[in-house]
């Protein structure tokens, strides 16, 4: 991959200290390292470590050694957030060249997509995306998420026993998102695992990364012949004139978003709630809505801990530090939920405030954020009304979870409940066993949700 930063000063990779070495947290001028053992056994540590150094705004070191500006405080990430005009979203402007082999090309190079636009380009792109999204049936979206919900739960439920990660965070998303995006419902798992694939540090991470490609554009080719109501259609017949790549980046970075965050999102939701008995009782008992547990797990856990894809456009000063036009300021959004100006105390829940900063705010705030949040809602309410007793099956220190840059993955959760009979299926086995697509008849009607079963026990 080529760069996409010609003619600015070239950073090239450094090598790091053993991992046993004092000074492997460290490297230039004593500047610290948001890579390695430190930055990856625990984050939130490190976040404080440079709050008390350094204040809301702090210089850092990114893989390779490469200087960037860590937003820390609560308010002024904020105002990066609502002022394009003095930090960019276009990466064309940073003063950094890096190595064709840096870990930063994949999230930092220039794609043509609203992630890295701004002004009147940002605004067309946009108009296209978000009047797509808006198209979605809302209530026929949750009908699916039930649905499917179901059917991952009938692979399982007989057994007992199952991990909530593998066997239902990483696969319901993708399976909604697909038949949103008008992707055959057979090709939404295998599609799953290469996002998933992708989006780690892997040796196959290109070619997982070609594979989510080459998928959008069969779809592309398929919906530009025989359009649909899907996501893909909408957007290759939006008024905004997108071009066949325009459209195929956008549903990439719309695929990969979606998927990762929601995911994310659910598994952290509910390792809250089978570890937090005080989380789980308020839920249980009604003190707090499931969408209410949300927002506590976003202000904790948000799906995204760090965002760096934001460049000064001219020298300024932000939280008391001299920016130099074409620095990375990174949005950091775990830091800034965890900022004692507006949580002097972590313990206190803040369940139902939606002030803070998982889905960003201003021109950049995310699009979709409406659709994660029904799809984690319902499909995490529907499982607990499904499994009551669900339990985790080990200690919670023996919970992993794999940190990255950007973001904080769990491994797994491992969980038992009462074994339940498998539902019996309505539909002629194939002989390939394939997820059924859901069908048009209505809705089963509601039934009791689980708080309500475990409130009158």
């Amino acid at each position: 991959m080529t760069s996409p930063f010609p003619g600015a000063p070239s950073t090239s990779s450094l090598p790091a200290p053993p991992p046993q070495c004092p000074a492997h947290a460290t490297g230039a001028d004593g500047l610290r390292r948001l890579y390695g053992p430190e930055a990856e056994r625990e984050p939130h540590r490190l976040y404080e470590k440079l709050r008390q150094e350094h204040g809301p705004v702090a210089p850092v070191l990114l893989p390779g050694d490469v200087r960037a500006w860590l937003v820390l405080g609560h308010q002024e990430n904020l105002d990066v957030l609502r002022n394009p005009l003095l930090f960019s979203a276009d990466s064309r402007r940073w003063n950094v060249r890096l190595a064709p082999d840096s870990p930063l090309l994949p999230i930092t190079a220039y794609q043509p997509v609203i992630a890295f636009a701004d002004g009147d380009e940002h605004a067309r792109l946009r108009s296209a995306v978000t009047d797509s999204l808006a198209r979605i049936n809302r209530h026929g979206n949750r009908r699916y998420v039930v649905r499917y919900t179901d059917r991952l739960l009938h692979a399982f439920a007989a057994a007992g026993r199952a991990d909530l990660v593998t066997d239902f965070a990483e696969k319901l998303p993708i399976l909604v998102l697909s038949r949103q995006f008008g992707i055959p419902e057979q090709d939404a798992l295998p599609l799953g695992e290469a996002v998933r694939d992708m989006v780690r540090p892997s040796e196959t991470a290109l070619k997982s990364n070609q594979i989510v490609v080459e998928t959008m554009q069969e779809l592309i080719r398929r919906k530009k012949d025989t359009p649909g109501d899907d996501l893909a259609s909408w957007l290759l017949r939006h008024e905004a004139g997108l071009s066949d790549d325009e459209v195929l980046q956008h549903l990439r970075h719309a695929l990969v978003a979606a998927n990762e965050n929601t995911a994310n999102l659910m598994a952290n939701t509910l390792r809250m709630v089978l570890t937090d008995r005080r989380f789980r009782g308020n839920l249980a008992g009604g003190q707090m809505t499931l969408p209410d547990a949300l927002d506590q797990v976003m202000w904790d856990h948000p799906p995204l801990a760090l965002v760096p894809n934001r460049w000064a456009t001219g020298d300024t000063v932000l939280g008391g530090r001299q920016i130099n036009g074409g620095d990375m300021v990174m949005l950091g959004l775990a830091a800034g939920n965890r900022d004692p100006a507006v949580r002097p105390d972590l313990s206190t829940p803040v369940h139902g405030n939606r002030s803070h900063l998982a889905f960003g705010q201003g021109p950049h705030e995310c699009p979709g954020m409406d659709i994660g949040r029904a799809i984690a809602d319902t499909a995490i309410d529907t499982l607990l009304a499904r499994l009551p007793d669900v339990t985790l099956a080990v200690p919670e220190s023996e919970l992993s979870v794999t940190t990255s840059l950007v973001s904080s993955r769990l491994n797994t959760l491992p969980v038992h409940f009462t074994p339940q009979r498998p539902k019996q299926e309505t539909h002629t086995p194939q002989p390939q066993p394939r997820f059924e697509p859901p069908s048009t008849a209505a809705p089963a009607p509601e039934r009791a949700s689980w708080r309500k079963r475990k409130s009158s026990r």
